[in-house]
């Protein structure tokens, strides 16, 4: 690639646009449908899709890119990138590349737009202390790479092939990861979902007590302590007590809101579903610690039922389904006490049988997640190989 390799700035190769949001006083949508591009739908990717869209005539007052542009987000997530194979509106937070095929062959430019080299110039070039923005300006003075045409469309060849089988590799490994999850989760609905002799069901509301957490504020004054937030779950059996924030209540801690070692925390209450229900599992603590309000403790009996047990019950996405359905407004989803004590919990009467089911149950998430871990670093490991390529395909290295 080296042969007539030529460097030069975006803005001297093709003509850029900056996009705009036309009013929503436009007429309503009839007509030939164009669609509205926003920040979330630049994939990487070639654009197949969009959630807004305007008509034939609230589009003449938009910014159109014709098909074979590339879009690029220079507001805010910098550098995320669509292909468009037909004409897009698309708003203030992006600009575009037209087409210039006396200059490119468009699949080359966004190959090079997804290169490593030109997402590091865009993030140099940005300014902004809160939301980084790279101006039409400072876009058009990046610099690119325009071999001749020949060389481009060889180098396209080269990329399509190797991309195409990293595309593989990725959707196996994907699928591989969420082979393992599943068949884990298979494994939990078996479990608690079985009716053999010596086990019993229960509502929840027999065996334990629940208690909504802490509601405080910048302007509490009284003790600081440590508290259990929502954003402590994400996927931790156990609260990490090492990373907890503190904060400063109202007045000093009553007794009933201070966690004792195998209490268990759920999520009641977040503007995102697939957080709530999420549970973790008190151990030994090192000093005082609460929780917030979004959250409930819940305390049961351990002479009952085991507390890994109920963990691993409580994670099942069974019952997080049977505690998160129909909860909420318009915005929050939630879980509450009256839920949870109307929860139906089915167990062996043994705790000798409940421990032998949760090292089963232990030893199969520990293998799941190790399977996990694996195919998370393959799919790692293909985004690196991908860079690699884009960054020899536009250093001359191809």
């Amino acid at each position: 690639m080296s042969v007539g390799r030529k460097i030069i700035t975006l803005g001297e190769a093709f003509k850029t646009v900056t996009g705009n949001t036309p009013s929503k006083g436009n007429p309503a949508f009839f007509g030939n449908f164009v669609p509205l591009v926003k920040p979330p739908e630049l994939c990487d990717s070639i654009l197949d899709s969009a959630e807004d869209g305007l008509s034939e005539s609230g589009s003449k007052v938009a910014r159109i890119a014709p098909a074979n542009s590339i879009l690029v987000s220079c507001i805010g997530n910098l550098g995320k990138i669509g292909f468009n194979t037909g004409p897009v509106a698309f708003n203030q937070q992006i600009n575009a590349i037209l087409p210039n095929l006396e200059r490119a062959v468009p699949q080359f430019m966004f190959y090079q737009v997804l290169s490593p080299e030109f997402r590091a110039q865009l993030e140099a070039l940005s300014s902004g202390t809160t939301v980084p923005i790279v101006n039409k300006s400072r876009f058009n003075s990046i610099e690119i790479v325009l071999p001749p045409l020949p060389e481009q469309r060889r180098i396209v060849g080269i990329l399509d092939e190797a991309f195409a089988g990293i595309a593989t590799a990725r959707a196996h490994a994907e699928q591989n990861r969420q082979n393992a999850r599943a068949l884990f989760e298979s494994h939990l609905h078996t479990t608690f979902t079985k009716r053999d002799p010596g086990w019993v069901e229960k509502s929840f509301g027999e065996i334990a007590d629940f208690k909504n957490g802490l509601n405080f504020n910048r302007n509490s004054c009284g003790q600081t302590l440590p508290i259990v937030g929502v954003a402590d779950f994400q996927s931790n059996d156990f609260v990490p007590n090492a990373v907890l924030e503190s904060a400063t209540i109202d007045g000093t801690l009553d007794d009933g809101y201070a966690l004792k070692r195998n209490d268990i925390l759920t999520v009641r209450s977040n503007g995102s579903k697939h957080l709530v229900g999420r549970c973790m599992l008190v151990a030994d603590l090192d000093e005082i610690t609460s929780y917030s309000g979004f959250i409930i403790r819940i305390r049961f009996d351990e002479k009952l039922i085991h507390p890994r047990f109920l963990l691993h019950f409580l994670k099942c996405s069974a019952t997080r389904d049977i505690l998160t359905s129909g909860g909420g407004g318009a915005n929050i989803t939630n879980i509450n006490q009256v839920k949870l004590s109307a929860l139906l919990v089915s167990f062996p009467v043994s705790l000798i049988e409940q421990i032998r089911i949760v090292r089963q149950l232990d030893a199969l998430q520990a293998e799941t997640r190790r399977l996990e871990a694996l195919y998370t670093r393959k799919l790692a490991a293909l985004d690196e190989l991908k860079a690699a390529l884009l960054h020899q395909a536009f250093s001359g290295m191809l």
